[in-house]
């Protein structure tokens, strides 16, 4: 049984006294009956325990400024090739009821310019933080919570920031000890001042910073117009070859305590990922690779046009922009932006008819021959 971690009394309106009961995975139950599936959904971010990892399927990878890693964690730097980022990266244990982590390790000993940064994060949906009613005086209090570890001790930070950067918290926090998994937490006031987007745009951008140089850091605590990246003295991962900076269990909720990280179901989680981004490859496979698996194929005959309709997984953030790529034909280069002709043994041009949210569709004349076309793809729709 889950220990507990508290019980509250509730008075309710017929004068009978109810007790509500906390336990540390953060299920409910009243009067000691339980309430199901008790999350009440408070995490705002997605594959905060970093389960997800459909464009690399665990690979190390050396991304580009704005380039996604694992599922809805985007990087962004001032300079390229300064470190990795990898699912599970260095083989470490996670911290308990965890089985996976981002991994971020530094390719080599750079000096940080005074107006560079380097930080990793996740922008939040507006549909999905519309309940905050920042830049209202309802404007309501949040936590934010993480397991972090690194072979760096120091101060840390990073930034909470509205779209288009208009408001910028920063917040901060220390690592004590080196190589060794540490809960932090921290509480933001609910900002009263600027235009938070309540749409499918970016609700509010949580970032984590691993260097950032003097020009784009400040104080910790308030909220300010001033756009800085992290807080000063914020320890440089990049500045060290081959230090380490490691990352689970985020999780962003209103209220002023940090509650137990919210565990969804793969599947949920999983579907959560898919309305940003998504792909017809399994979910072990990396986009690009020559596999069978999950490839689209499509026979017309000749003198006809080609037509195939496909639905994604989940209805999509908005219309996504698609990749793809040639299916497993024997010789077929896995290029982008091209089908597998089937009966040339030759990559040709992709082209899609109507595009949504929901599907697109294939429109493509193969000539004068019966042939035989296989593809697969990605689908875009990242904030």
């Amino acid at each position: 049984m889950p220990a507990l971690l508290k019980t509250t009394q509730i008075q309710e309106p017929s004068s009978a006294t109810v007790n509500l009961t906390l336990d540390t995975l953060g299920n409910a139950s009243f009067a000691g009956m339980p309430y199901g599936a008790s999350s009440f959904l408070r995490n705002r971010i997605i594959n905060g325990d970093m389960r997800i990892d459909q464009r690399n399927a665990g690979a190390s990878v050396t991304p580009a400024s704005g380039a996604y890693t694992l599922d809805r964690w985007a990087v962004e730097m001032s300079q390229a090739s300064k470190f990795t980022v990898q699912q599970n990266a260095g083989s470490v244990t996670p911290p308990t009821g965890f089985s996976n982590y981002l991994g971020i390790t530094s390719t080599s000993a750079y000096t940080v310019g005074a107006s560079e940064y380097f930080v990793i994060g996740q922008a939040v949906e507006g549909f999905n933080s519309a309940d905050f009613a920042w830049g209202s005086a309802s404007a309501q209090t949040v936590t934010l919570s993480f397991w972090v570890r690194s072979s760096l001790t120091g101060t840390f930070g990073g930034t909470l920031l509205s779209n288009l950067a208009g408001r910028n918290y920063v917040f901060s926090y220390t690592i004590n000890a080196a190589n060794t998994w540490e809960q932090k937490t921290v509480t933001i006031t609910g900002d009263t001042s600027g235009t938070w987007l309540t749409n499918n745009g970016a609700g509010v951008y949580v970032r984590f910073c691993i260097g950032a140089g003097a020009s784009v850091v400040g104080s910790a605590g308030s909220w300010s117009a001033t756009v800085n990246r992290s807080v000063t003295g914020q320890t440089s991962v990049v500045g060290t070859n081959g230090a380490t900076f490691y990352i689970t269990g985020v999780q962003l909720e209103q209220g002023s305590v940090a509650t137990p990280f919210e565990r969804r179901l793969y599947g949920q989680e999983l579907a959560l990922c898919q309305r940003y981004y998504t792909k017809s490859y399994d979910i072990g496979d990396k986009p690009g690779t020559q596999v069978f698996n999950g490839e689209f194929l499509m026979q017309t005959f000749a003198n006809n046009n080609l037509y195939y309709a496909v639905r994604y997984p989940v209805t999509m953030r908005t219309n996504p922009t698609l990749t793809f790529y040639p299916g497993y034909g024997a010789g077929a280069s896995p290029t982008a932006g091209n089908f597998w002709n089937y009966g040339t043994s030759a990559n040709v041009a992709s082209a899609t008819g109507r595009t949504g949210s929901t599907g697109y569709s294939i429109e493509k004349n193969t000539g004068s021959a019966s042939v035989t076309m296989g593809w697969q793809h990605t689908a875009d729709a990242e904030l």
